[in-house]
């Protein structure tokens, strides 16, 4: 018998493995494995059980201290004891409420302690987000609330606890929970400005107390309307006005809380309490402009936000008006999406109505005219409010201009030399620069020039003294010159702003500068007022060469990129940026004189002709003949050189003989060197331009311009208004003298200078008017609206300017939008309008028809020469300029004519008639006339013994009126 049993024996298999003993293994595993997981199970449950045993135990143990302090503190509900208990027991609405209103009957002076106000200022926190929940009893927690924060031994501590437990964002919950009726309300208002009552103002208590009612509670949407009158009047009283300096926003605020905060402002601080701001006041006016430069264009007038968008997105295109290109109206722009913006209150924004009001505006500048944040005030405010832009600047213009000059412009360093404008311990002399300039440019565009020189029976208008327009141009010419060449790497990009907190780029700056320099300009070129050179920046001859040369190259390179003509997109902002004499020259071209100028513009023709190919002189053999009846010339001229070149028409730039065909059907002897192709044009604008053909009208000077009739603008007159234009640039491309006078205004568009206009300084009521025009064709009469329902609108003091601005705009744009487009599209076939942008429109008249000024025949002998049997000292020749003497000056134009076929001296003097005027002799025969060859500008005289005779002569040739058979 075995001592252990068989139970213990352990069965080895010393044969190898076996399928069973596999299978066995396997199941011994499974079995370990069920095993461990049931133990694990069974510590899960076991620890489960633990904690849920604990938990117990501790809520037990919590109920029953619960019930422990809730006993102890009903016991003692207003002493220390109860205090330290109710602190304890956590949110306990009842017990909070039994608190309150045990202490709303006990007198609290004996009991505060340390102890007591460290406990009283935590439950100061907790009832006030009793009430921002909307508590039952939340009256009577303001009502605890109250008290604690007006005893004078708890106050100052209570309030030091609850500023950085985000009290005011508290206040802020809770003014938005409650009705404008509710009690609750006028308690919350006293609390929002409690603080500065408590803390001194130099404290940081106080600051963050102004910070943070500014971020949370005046950026509440309309909050004039969700409290009562009394606690608006109260919160407008009890406001930290004198302390405005201290406010700093603490947090990024949303478009919808910064349009909320202006709103509210006003709401503050209407115009009839400015005057009790005194010293605040400044500090107002910063917070306001601040605000505003903060926000998107438009945004007070959302129609104005999403067209300022679009115009963002046109820009490019609209200020490429002085480059050759056609602009085409297209749906949208994809690339200019604004962005959207937050939904106002009807109410709010009739509040924001008042920010340009008349009378808010006065009131600041009665009040605050001496400040110099008044000044970024009206920046900022036509910056984001475009469409009151003009009403705010005519504001200023009449209230407060002479001061901004005289106080602030006057005495500024800022351009009173070229290297003072990019200093940056300038920039804040910028603001005030600036509006003058925008303020002055808008006064401008309503004054007439007897208004603006006080002369007549006008009184002057201009709030400046000439003396002080002539002395700040010169800072504005400094300040133009320097930003058309300022260093762009050297941290004044475009995109920059000009000062620090004021939303103006360099740009912006530029343009703003520029366009009170024209204006002002413009008036000087009508009558001048200025000394002699005054515009001149340029004085020495070197720099000046230097500056001509370094154009003409920037020119050639502008033109020939791309191995194209320039560009059709380039605008003239691009222009000025890649070449900034090309930029002075199409904005302030006046800095530049007008002779150099000209001699630019001729500089610029010869190198379009090299460039395309078109020598100035070609053999008779290379060119094409015209042939043009003499009785017929616009008729043959339209039909033969008319037409686009697309259509057939020729081009104009190309040399081409003209043939005149007398009225027998023979061609004239003349061969036309030059001088049959000038007599043509000149007898073709003689036609063209006649009044009673019906395309042209004269105003009072006998200035043309398109006639504004519906007949003109059918396509066969459209047709004669391009090929006008295309004659006309011809003429000056080829150098010759158009004896014609183009209304400014006509002009001006194809310039790009602007017109004024003028106002009526009446009363506007009188005159009945509404928004609309009567026109009589033939007598046919029509109502023209000038605005969508312009009909039912009256015109008023208010909206006057309004309706000369469309007045203007439908007499002088679009009654002559089509012939005015159809003729400067031609003359833009051979002319480019950028070097028409070096002039202004008398200057383009002058360049187009000459000077208009009395011949000199000093200047006309120094610069003549002299052929065949003749020189200066002959007798023949000494007797000739004896006899012209004689003349007067309508004889002497008709002598130029008969010899050049041009009645006008040359815009530089008879040095740059080309080739100069000569006189050589024709025979001994005494009884012929003189004859002339005007292709080489010649005089061909016989060499009369008689002076008698010789003006007899003279004068018989020259007013014959005849053509080339004259020879």
């Amino acid at each position: 018998m075995s001592l252990f049993g068989d139970e213990r024996k352990r069965n080895i298999n010393l044969g190898g493995s076996s399928a069973a003993a596999a299978q066995s293994q396997s199941a011994l595993f499974d079995q370990v494995r069920q095993r461990r997981e049931l133990r694990l199970e069974q510590k899960r449950r076991n620890d489960a059980a633990i904690r849920i045993q604990s938990q117990w135990r501790g809520t037990l143990s919590k109920q029953r201290l619960r019930i422990e302090l809730r006993r102890t503190f009903n016991s003692d509900v207003t002493g220390l004891t109860g205090m330290r208990c109710l602190v304890l027991l956590g949110q306990d609405d009842e017990a909070l409420g039994m608190w309150c209103s045990a202490m709303a009957a006990a007198d609290w002076t004996g009991a505060m302690t340390a102890s007591w106000i460290v406990l009283a200022r935590q439950l100061s926190l907790r009832l006030l987000s009793a009430v921002a929940t909307k508590h039952a009893n939340a009256l009577l927690y303001l009502q605890t609330l109250e008290k604690l924060l007006q005893h004078p031994q708890s106050s100052i501590p209570v309030l030091q606890y609850l500023l950085p437990r985000a009290f005011y964002s508290l206040l802020s919950t809770c003014i938005l929970a409650y009705p404008k009726t509710s009690p609750n309300v006028p308690l919350l208002i006293s609390f929002s400005t409690v603080a500065f009552t408590l803390f001194p103002s130099t404290s940081l208590e106080f600051a963050q107390a102004a910070n943070d009612l500014f971020d949370h509670i005046v950026t509440l949407s309309i909050l004039p309307y969700r409290i009562p009158l009394t606690s608006l009047t109260q919160l407008g009283a009890r406001f930290p006005f004198s302390y405005l300096s201290v406010v700093r926003l603490a947090r990024p605020l949303s478009v919808e809380a910064r349009v909320n905060l202006v709103a509210n402002l006003l709401a503050l601080v209407p115009a009839a309490r400015h005057a009790q701001l005194k010293s605040a006041l400044p500090a107002y006016i910063r917070i306001l402009s601040d605000i505003m430069e903060s926000l998107p264009v438009g945004v007070f007038d959302p129609d104005a936000h999403y067209q300022a968008a679009e115009e963002k997105g046109t820009k490019e295109i609209i200020d490429s008006d002085d480059e050759d290109i056609t602009v085409t109206v297209v749906a949208h722009f994809s690339s200019a999406k604004a962005e959207p913006l937050p939904h106002f209150d009807s109410r709010t924004l009739k509040r924001l109505k008042t920010l340009p009001s008349v009378p808010h505006l006065t009131s600041l500048i009665t009040h605050a005219k001496s400040s110099k944040e008044l000044v970024r005030f009206f920046i900022a405010l036509t910056g984001v409010w475009p469409l009151e832009k003009k009403n705010v600047l005519s504001l200023v213009s009449s209230g407060w201009i002479r001061e901004i000059y005289r106080f602030a412009v006057r005495t500024s360093p800022l351009g009173k030399d070229q290297n003072s404008v990019l200093d940056q311990s300038n920039a804040e002399e910028w603001p005030s620069m600036l509006l003058l300039a925008d303020v002055y440019s808008e006064l401008l565009s309503t004054m007439g020039d007897d208004e603006f020189f006080g002369t007549g029976n006008s009184k002057t208008r201009n709030p400046l003294n000439l003396d002080e327009v002539t002395q700040w141009t010169k800072q504005l010419l400094n300040i133009a010159y320097v930003l058309y060449w300022r260093d762009k790497d050297g941290g004044r990009t475009a995109a920059s702003d000009v000062c620090p907190g004021l939303r103006v780029s360099w740009d912006t700056a530029r343009d703003k500068i520029t366009n009170c320099l024209v204006a002002i300009q413009t008036r000087d070129t009508r009558k001048s007022f200025v000394p002699s050179g005054h515009w001149h920046v340029l004085h020495n001859q070197a720099d000046l060469q230097g500056f001509v040369d370094a154009a003409a190259y920037e020119e050639e390179m502008v033109a020939s990129e791309s191995g194209a003509d320039f560009p059709a997109n380039r605008s003239r902002k691009q222009i000025a940026d890649m070449s900034p004499r090309l930029g002075i020259l199409k904005n302030i071209p006046f800095v530049v004189p007008f002779e150099v100028r000209v001699s630019m513009f001729r500089a610029f023709v010869e190198a379009d002709r090299v460039r395309s190919g078109r020598p100035r002189f070609m053999h008779m053999d290379g060119r094409q003949v015209v042939r043009i009846r003499r009785d017929h010339v616009a008729e043959d001229g339209f039909n033969k050189l008319g037409g686009d070149d697309k259509e057939g028409g020729m081009d104009m730039k190309s040399l081409f003989q003209i043939e005149f065909i007398d009225r027998f059907g023979n061609v004239e002897a003349g061969i036309d060197g030059g001088g049959v192709f000038k007599e043509f044009f000149t007898s073709l604008c003689q036609e063209v331009f006649d009044t009673n053909r019906g395309l042209w009208v004269p105003n009072s000077q006998q200035e043309l311009y398109p006639n504004p009739m519906s007949f003109a603008t059918e396509s066969n007159h459209l047709k004669w208004y391009h090929f006008i234009g295309k004659i006309l640039g011809k003429a000056m491309y080829e150098g010759i003298l158009v004896d014609v006078a183009f209304a400014p205004f006509f002009l001006a568009k194809f310039s790009g200078y602007c017109i004024f206009r003028t106002s009526w300084r009446g009363d506007v009521s009188e005159l009945a008017l509404n928004f609309d025009l009567i026109v009589d064709e033939f007598g046919e009469k029509k109502t023209i609206e000038l605005i969508h329902g312009g009909s039912s609108i009256p015109v008023t003091k208010q909206n006057r300017k309004d309706y000369i601005t469309a007045v203007t705009n439908y007499k002088l744009t679009v009654q002559i939008r089509k012939q005015s487009t159809e003729f400067f599209q031609g003359l833009e076939t051979v002319i480019k309008k950028r070097w028409l942008r070096m002039f202004n429109p008398q200057e383009i008249q002058i360049l187009m028809g000459g000077v208009d000024t009395l011949i000199d025949l000093k200047d006309l002998r120094a610069n003549t020469k002299y052929g065949g049997l003749y020189d200066d000292q002959a007798p023949g020749i000494q007797m000739f300029w004896s006899v012209i003497e004689t003349f007067n000056q309508e004889e002497r134009r008709a002598l130029l004519r008969f010899a050049t076929s041009c009645s006008r001296p040359p815009l530089l003097g008879f040095k740059e008639l080309v080739p100069n005027f000569c006189i050589r002799d024709s025979g001994m025969d005494e009884q012929r006339l003189p004859t002339s060859s005007t292709c080489v500008n010649l005089l061909k005289m016989p060499m009369y013994k008689s002076a008698r005779v010789m003006r007899e002569k003279l004068l018989k040739a020259i007013m014959s009126g005849a053509g080339f058979d004259l020879s």
